[in-house]
């Protein structure tokens, strides 16, 4: 594990710590060594080597390339004697047609190590390439947890944005390429290995990405935080994302080259990961994921507008309005206002604070409804949801 100094820096520098020095040093990633700082992408390739491997497949995406990153890693590669390819087929919301097309590119060009550089859309990519790689079967034979008997290639995770946190997480969301259907494929065989958080990085980020991926980094801060799988171990990493996403979200915005905010944004991302990995999700997730796939709805953008409500809704659960309570200290605010803030944050961020009108009809919004309930986070929301509950949090979105 890397010297966590940079990490506890960081965290000193916001409200409502002290944080436990695990969290500074990611202990409960899974099977993941973290390593954080400005300029540790150019130590890819002898992460790489270190791994066992000589020809390496770098999944991402067009415009990771065109930002000059994608030729960053592969000099690194170079430089170690890593032979590469590159998979640069990675779409926003996967598909199992996205999957199937990367491990064909792995299987040609005899890939030992998969490197994940991008947003979560190419870390997912890679985690979904590697299960069938190495597994055999489609992707909906890992629909589930522990699916995979068969060992699974070193993956390297790079994020190039401050969101999803899939470095530090077990998991790929891959959407079924006919239905649409968002499929979560867990094994703690396809986490990361390494996952290398560079802010430099994320330096390059469209003013749009970093509103919606920050915002869906928070919502993990928010829902991992109040989840009934919550435990003092996904707290610990709830509360310390929470600190710094919301203390430099919006500084990000404002100061898109501020390094600090862009440091803190991705740390807060990866630690919001590991508090997914050690706990759930909730509601707002699973109200979100049936507005990305009828409507087009950026995930980020339906996860951020349903949110709000969704806690309006678990203020009805002591435990989290108690933690909410915790959460909200620090910004000098009463546990109930937290809603508030977020929208006021929304607002802020120029993102959509509601669903766009016409969307929602009496027609589709039944089915819209059983769609969400039946999304697995929904399980694990403190305050109880069904099909009627959704009913009700979409109107009042709308």
């Amino acid at each position: 594990m890397p010297d966590p100094q940079p990490i506890r820096n960081l965290l000193a520098t916001v409200p409502g710590g002290p944080f436990p020095d695990f969290v500074a040093d990611f202990s409960h990633a899974p099977g993941t060594c973290v390593v954080f700082g400005s300029g540790t992408v150019a130590r890819t390739g002898v992460f790489a080597r270190n791994l066992g491997s000589s020809r390496a497949l770098v999944v991402t995406d067009r415009g990771i390339a065109d930002a000059g990153h994608l030729d960053r890693v592969l000099a690194s590669l170079g430089a170690a004697g890593v032979e590469w390819s590159a998979f640069m087929g990675v779409v926003e919301n996967p598909t199992t047609d996205t999957v199937d097309a990367c491990v064909a590119a792995a299987r040609r060009n005899q890939a030992d190590l998969l490197i994940g550089l991008g947003g979560g859309s190419s870390m997912d990519t890679a985690k979904g390439c590697n299960f069938i790689l190495t597994n055999g079967g489609r992707m909906s034979d890992y629909h589930g947890t522990g699916k995979a008997t068969k060992p699974m290639l070193p993956l390297i995770a790079i994020p190039t944005t401050a969101g999803t946190g899939s470095e530090c997480q077990s998991y790929a969301l891959i959407s079924d390429a006919i239905t649409h259907a968002k499929m979560a494929c867990g094994d703690k065989k396809a986490a990361a290995r390494i996952a290398i958080l560079d802010p430099a990085l994320t330096l390059s980020q469209p003013a749009r990405v970093t509103r919606v991926t920050g915002i869906d980094a928070l919502a993990h801060a928010l829902e991992s935080a109040v989840s009934k799988k919550r435990n003092d171990i996904s707290i610990a990493y709830s509360r310390a994302a929470f600190a710094l996403l919301s203390h430099y979200y919006l500084t990000a915005l404002r100061e898109p080259t501020n390094e600090t905010a862009r440091a803190a944004m991705l740390l807060g991302a990866a630690l919001a990961g590991t508090a997914i990995e050690n706990s759930m999700l909730g509601a707002a997730h699973s109200a979100a994921n049936p507005l990305t796939a009828h409507f087009g709805i950026v995930h980020g953008e339906a996860v951020g507008l349903m949110l709000p409500h969704i806690m309006q809704h678990n203020m009805t659960d002591p435990a989290a309005w108690e933690e909410y309570t915790t959460l909200a200290a620090p910004l000098g605010l009463a546990g109930e206002a937290l809603p508030g803030w977020l929208a006021g944050v929304l607002h802020q961020a120029e993102l959509p604070e509601k669903i766009p009108a016409g969307l929602i009809t009496p027609e589709n919004l039944p089915q819209l409804a059983q769609e969400a309930a039946g999304q697995w986070t929904a399980q694990f929301n403190p305050s109880p949801v069904d099909a009627a509950t959704f009913e009700t949090l979409y109107r009042s979105a709308s």
